[in-house]
């Protein structure tokens, strides 16, 4: 499998975090990107600048939407982490790049809640920013379609990501727990 990386910046350009992952495939959802147990994901921000991921995931870019989504296996306590981003752009032949609108809508794995994160972020930087009145409704828009899509069994929410998850799940890809 080939190697992508997903970069993600913040709205005035500086550089946020970066993950590279194996690029999967795609269908009619977008592009499908997987990142086992212990892929290591690099910040831009804050004192910790490295970390690893300690649960297998499927990360999917869809083609002009205004999310992306991180679907993972267990032990992670949420199911599906969705970021409200501006669409991605394929940057180079292996590498998204997209604009991180802070909004996060998640689906707990325990009982399948649904939460938007993140709004007083949003808040912030829709004044620090500028946010223009469009990307405020776009983003918005995206955080409220996603809340209702995983919690009303919308594919590829259902479980359309399942298959996905699964080729990064396998023996062949597993990873001893990190402590």
């Amino acid at each position: 499998m080939d190697a992508v990386d997903l970069v993600l910046r913040k709205y005035d350009g500086r550089p946020h975090r970066r993950v590279t992952g194996s690029l999967l495939g795609e269908d009619e959802f977008g592009t499908w990107i997987g990142t086992p147990r212990g892929t290591m994901v690099r910040y831009s921000y804050g004192l910790r600048r490295v970390s690893w991921t300690s649960s297998d995931s499927v990360r999917l870019i869809p083609r002009d939407t205004w999310w992306m989504a991180m679907f993972s296996a267990e032990p992670s306590r949420s199911e599906i982490y969705c970021d409200v981003i501006t669409p991605a752009r394929r940057t180079r032949p292996a590498e998204f790049t997209v604009v991180d609108l802070d909004l996060d809508v998640i689906r707990m794995r325990a009982g399948g809640r649904v939460v938007i994160d993140d709004e007083d972020e949003f808040a912030e930087h829709t004044i620090r920013f500028g946010y223009p009145d469009d990307v405020v409704a776009a983003a918005t828009g995206a955080a409220a379609e996603l809340q209702a899509a995983l919690g009303g069994g919308a594919e590829p929410f259902a479980g359309r990501y399942r298959p996905w998850l699964a080729r990064v799940t396998g023996p062949a890809h597993r990873w001893p727990r990190l402590r």
